[in-house]
């Protein structure tokens, strides 16, 4: 099988982080639930993965590093706690719905949407800089879209935050592992990621990167302050209630090291050399429309979406499932995106790649597709 959706999940991992999973569930069990060997091991590979966290993102505290369930677990901390009834905020025309079902849940708030075409950065920033000309309480922005592959101009966005004093949330959903993030850089209140994507974790793990602390959605034990009914007030302990995933973290502390041997820069330099090849064999297909940055490949990540004329995406993307290239169809959580985009009638079909993908499979994914068109038009 080809796959072509690590946007969704990295499915090609190192094996160094099933083998660290399953270690942990073997040997290991709650950190901070008891000074046996047991506890004890599994606390440091906690506070390990921290450390790694903290040094690929450029966190001064590996305290500010707290584990979630995953990056919408992180977005609901981190807008719960800035958004509140009445808010005014201002997101990205590229936000997944990760973002904007939260925010659609608290009551009454004024949500503006800064669009800008895609791979466009200037016209982005200049949507956000006037949207920041009114009073707003948060500013929410995916650092790349899933559907596109778009990277958004952060880096400028967070100097807007900064001289209007607003604060920012960073989705790094599609970002972390396969673009620079740095907290330092961006100095946004949050930072949220997961950690089966570009960091080559296990499902079920994710990483709030936090400026000062968070409202907690989730109460209940920590190991520390015990007897007090009140959820402790510092980092990481007021956000992480109940047993940690061990197993997943030990997996995803494998990840970043992995992520962190082989470079952020080399790995986006793989994937786009993949990306770009991708779209100039979709751009010679008649009737194909790939979603590609022609004049600033920068502006995009290891993610391409594609439409083929006469063809239904989810069905194409099935018959291309059944030839052993697995890609995702439709609207990929982000309708936002593909209405700012243009595609949200139809939708799209999504090409995203990894560090494990090859020049190969790319080639092998152009004949299928081209075979494919070849016969609906015999």
């Amino acid at each position: 099988m080809i796959y072509l959706d690590s946007a969704a999940t990295t499915l090609q991992k190192p094996g160094e982080v099933a083998r660290a999973s399953s270690w942990a569930i073997r040997h290991m069990a709650s950190p901070g639930r008891g000074g046996h060997r047991p506890a004890m091991a599994a606390a440091e590979v906690v506070y390990a993965c921290r450390e790694a966290a903290a040094q690929l993102f450029q966190v001064p505290d590996p305290e500010q590093v707290v584990f979630t369930f995953n990056a919408t677990h992180g977005l609901n901390i981190a807008i719960k706690t800035l958004v509140k009834p009445g808010g005014r905020v201002v997101i990205s025309g590229y936000e997944h719905n990760a973002v904007t079902r939260p925010l659609h849940a608290i009551p009454n708030v004024e949500v503006r949407v800064a669009r800008g075409p895609l791979f466009d950065p200037k016209a982005t920033a200049d949507a956000f800089r006037q949207a920041l000309e009114q009073p707003t309480d948060a500013v929410v922005c995916t650092q790349v879209s899933n559907v596109f592959g778009y990277v958004l101009p952060v880096k400028e966005i967070s100097l807007l935050c900064r001289e209007k004093g607003v604060p920012l949330i960073v989705d790094a959903s599609q970002a972390a592992g396969c673009v620079p993030v740095s907290y330092l850089e961006l100095g946004a209140a949050f930072i949220a990621m997961p950690g089966h994507k570009g960091l080559y974790g296990p499902q079920g793990t994710g990483i709030l990167l936090c400026r000062d602390g968070g409202d907690c959605i989730l109460e209940g034990g920590t190991g520390s302050n015990s007897r007090f009914a009140d959820m402790p007030d510092f980092l990481p302990d007021r956000l992480e209630a109940g047993t940690h995933n061990v197993a997943g973290i030990a997996g995803l502390l494998e990840g970043i090291r992995y992520v962190q041997r082989q470079g952020v820069d080399t790995i986006r330099a793989h994937e786009s050399r993949l990306i770009r090849a991708m779209g100039a064999g979709l751009n010679q297909m008649p009737g194909v429309t790939a979603y590609q940055a022609l004049r600033r490949p920068d502006c995009q990540s290891g993610v391409l979406s594609f439409r083929v004329s006469g063809w239904d995406c989810e069905e194409l993307a099935g018959e291309l499932g059944q030839r052993g290239v697995a890609m995702r169809a439709g609207l990929h959580c982000a309708p936002l995106a593909h209405e700012t985009a243009g595609t949200l009638e139809t939708g799209t079909i999504r090409a995203s790649v990894s560090a494990f993908n090859t020049m190969w499979e790319i080639r092998r994914f152009l004949g299928e597709l081209s075979r494919l068109l070849g016969r609906q038009k015999a």
